[in-house]
């Protein structure tokens, strides 16, 4: 069962792989293709009524185009997070199986070298409390707590990229709109005698980066508090996993410290003498 689970790992990575470059790729050619309209010569955001996917484009200027790259960047780590936080990678069941085995029947390097022969966060915890077996239970249970903490740390920072995207998105987006405010303002000082309808069309077209900004921020938010409810739940989960796979561990190990305890020695009170 094992075997089987090492030949699929390289298949995952793979899987991933595509999964990043497809949806990557699907992004920049939509963008592309939406792009392509900004060769069109000026208009207004809005013509008739209607959306001009092109002018958007072009009211957003290089700001815009940083804040698309960041929703480029949000979509891969999404993807890279949805293959890699889940049950499957962190606690594979194939290996918690054989671990209970081995643990089980008192093998404890054979469960060691399974451990090591197939990391995950599962394997690494119970790996860990196998390396102190020999000086008891609790420095077992310091162990596992450690590198527990150790991972769900490093899954922790892993997702704070999501955090990040989502607090420059409206940096970036007002940014962009103070300086659209500042050319609209420039524009209308300008003129001779300026109406306001010739400065509502600069008002709106200085505000697109800002909508762009919080597009990418929303979702971007809502992933990280996603994953990050994802991550406490699945630590919660392996530790209890844990603690079950090493439940015979630990019996075995009262049970020796109980018969290697020695005997009390029988005091003997002295006697009053007469």
């Amino acid at each position: 069962m094992l075997d089987v689970q090492e030949e699929r790992l390289p298949s995952r990575k793979r899987r991933f792989a595509q999964s990043v470059y497809t949806g990557s790729l699907a992004l920049i050619l939509f963008w592309g293709q939406c792009s392509n309209l900004l060769a069109d010569e000026g208009g207004h955001i809005f013509n008739q009524g209607q959306l001009d996917l092109g002018a958007l484009l072009r009211a957003g200027g290089l700001i815009g185009y940083l804040i698309i790259g960041l929703s480029i960047a949000l979509l891969a780590a999404v993807i890279e997070h949805l293959l890699t936080i889940r049950r499957g990678a962190i606690m594979p069941r194939p290996v918690a199986e054989e671990l209970q085995k081995q643990i089980a029947s008192g093998h404890v390097q054979q469960a060691e070298q399974i451990c090591r022969q197939h990391p995950s966060y599962l394997a690494d915890v119970v790996r860990s409390g196998l390396l102190e077996a020999s000086f008891g239970y609790e420095a077992m249970e310091k162990a596992m707590e450690d590198t527990a903490l150790e991972h769900s740390g490093r899954l922790m920072r892993k997702i704070e990229y999501l955090s990040l995207i989502g607090a420059l998105g409206p940096l970036l987006g007002l940014m962009g709109t103070v300086w659209g405010m500042i050319k609209a303002f420039a524009e209308f000082a300008e003129r001779a005698n300026p109406a306001p309808s010739d400065f509502a069309p600069a008002i709106s077209e200085a505000l697109v980066t800002t909508f762009f900004g919080l597009c990418v921020a929303v979702p971007a938010l809502a992933a990280y508090a996603w994953f990050r409810n994802k991550i406490d739940e699945m630590s919660s989960e392996t530790a209890l996993m844990c603690e079950y796979l090493m439940s015979p561990l630990r019996k075995s190990l009262r049970e020796k410290r109980r018969t290697a305890a020695p005997a009390p020695v029988p005091t003997v009170s002295p006697r009053n003498p007469g």
